[in-house]
């Protein structure tokens, strides 16, 4: 009898002081396949993909439910998760006797009623297969790992890199660990280990790149299975916020106990070193001013990608008020003013007001006139082995000042974001970006050096500030020592 596989991907990353509401709209626009993602090229789904080509070279049946992933903002309406829940649990018990469950989720979904909506799933999920049949999870790293859904799995693995460039790898290695469970060939034992911290690690950089090659090199000895650092998400206030660590190990706890410990207390050790060097608004523009060659300047505080509104007007009215020249800065996200330069068309001068809409951290609109210089229907960026959705753009001009303006939240991601307006981006000495480090992989070979901006906005990297009412335990930067327990 053919070993049946059920697989599913569902994911929004929720950042609960942003503005923005998660409805259906939200999933519908972004990604949503309910006839599975062999169709479509957006990167969440990459994971059903590769499990379906491992099924299908093995002569596995597969049974896929839904695919679906929400651009981040604030939490998702409670009705709609409940119904997106109920999709993934009513397929998976209409499908019938399964051997093996694989989801791709993000561990950061937080519904209107719901802190924790992965681990609420998993939980159902448990329940709905028993306690026979192999349950594995890919997570993105910056999720809240609850124990709750470590005690419904068996098996959760974590990309390892920021930006995502292993989304695809990491699937890989969560199918055969669950097939080598499945087989009685392995048994994995999980162990997850607090690290009681907030901040962001870009593993593009050192120590952060040999911390990752550490733990890839650790895999496959000593019984060591599996290593994931789930970085967390900062911006919300739930319970389990912050940093872990999470061990696998083959039959034997302590090892993955210990690996867990090991590894945490290394990136405690690291805190200063990993912090990254973040520039004011008033600095970056001086900088801008004596670039020669083209130059990644990154708004990490009004970054789509953690929930922001990517329409704040703060950098860009900075370089107008500055005279910059030979500047291109995006993504903001402004359909009214996408549609107004679509009506008026290429070579038009018209007085615009943008940006400056979602949340008062976006800053007032911008009143200007700009010249529109591009138009894209259905632009896209590539992205983590897919592609990632920006809606219709233009291309306008204020001065010697380029800026992107889209219809679809996102990121910017890649070079394409601009280029495909026939942008020549090595004819800019600057480009502002309205990204936090997902960009890196793709400019870092393209452009002379990078830079990252803490302007105002809603996913700002001051955690020292940052109101967490839920978080249940004290939180590095918040406190010096956050394993010292504080007497009333």
């Amino acid at each position: 009898m053919s070993v049946r596989v059920f697989i599913a991907a569902l994911g929004t990353e929720t950042n609960t002081f942003s503005a923005i509401p998660t409805g259906w709209n939200a999933f519908l626009e972004s990604h949503f396949r309910r006839d599975g993602a062999a169709g479509d090229s957006h990167y969440f789904g990459g994971p059903n993909r590769l499990w379906r080509e491992r099924c299908d070279s093995l002569g596995y049946a597969v049974v896929e439910s839904i695919s679906t992933f929400a651009q981040p903002s604030g939490p998702t309406k409670h009705s709609v998760w409940a119904e997106l829940r109920d999709m993934v649990l009513d397929d998976l018990r209409a499908a019938g006797a399964i051997d093996m469950v694989l989801l791709h989720l993000h561990g950061a979904m937080v519904s209107t009623a719901s802190p924790d909506c992965e681990g609420e799933l998993l939980v159902a999920v448990r329940e709905i297969v028993g306690p026979e049949v192999v349950v594995g999870v890919e997570l993105d790293l910056h999720c809240h790992l609850t124990e709750r859904m470590i005690a419904a799995s068996d098996v959760v693995v974590l990309y390892k890199e920021y930006p995502h460039t292993d989304v695809l790898p990491r699937a890989d290695d969560l199918f055969s660990i669950c097939e080598r469970t499945r087989k009685g060939d392995i048994t994995p034992k999980m162990a997850l280990v607090d690290c009681r911290m907030l901040a962001v690690w870009r593993t593009s950089l050192e120590p952060m790149r040999g911390l990752v090659q550490e733990m890839l090199a650790s895999e496959g000895s000593d019984k060591i299975i599996s290593l994931s650092f789930a970085h967390g998400f900062p911006w919300a206030d739930v319970p389990d916020v912050g940093a872990k660590f999470l061990a696998i190990a083959d039959g034997d706890l302590a090892v993955a106990e210990d690996a867990a410990r090991r590894f945490a207390a290394k990136i405690w050790d690291l805190r200063y070193d990993t912090a990254s060097t973040l520039l004011t608004p008033a600095a970056a523009v001086e900088a801008a001013r004596s670039c020669r060659q083209a130059t990644v300047f990154a708004d990490v505080s009004d970054n789509a990608g953690a929930g922001a509104g990517s329409d704040s007007t703060f950098l860009l009215r900075a370089l107008i008020d500055d005279d910059a020249q030979k500047v291109i800065l995006g993504l903001i996200w402004d359909p009214v003013a996408v549609r107004f330069c679509f009506d008026a068309g290429i070579g038009a001068t018209i007085g615009l007001r943008l940006g400056g809409k979602t949340s008062p951290y976006s800053g007032a609109p911008l009143d200007t006139v700009v010249t529109v210089k591009g138009l894209v229907e259905h632009g896209r960026q590539p992205f983590a082995g897919g592609d990632q959705p920006m809606g219709d753009a233009v291309l306008v001009g204020i001065g010697g000042i380029d800026v992107v303006i889209n219809s679809i939240r996102t990121q910017v991601f890649h070079p394409e974001a601009f280029t495909q307006f026939g942008c020549d981006l090595s004819s800019y000495r600057s480009i502002f970006v309205k990204s936090a480090q997902h960009f890196y992989a793709a400019f870092e070979p393209v452009v002379d050096a990078i830079h990252f901006v803490a302007a105002p906005g809603v996913a700002s990297p001051e955690f020292t500030t940052l109101v967490l009412n839920n978080a249940g335990r004290p939180l590095w930067p918040q406190v010096d020592d956050p394993f010292v327990e504080v007497s009333s």
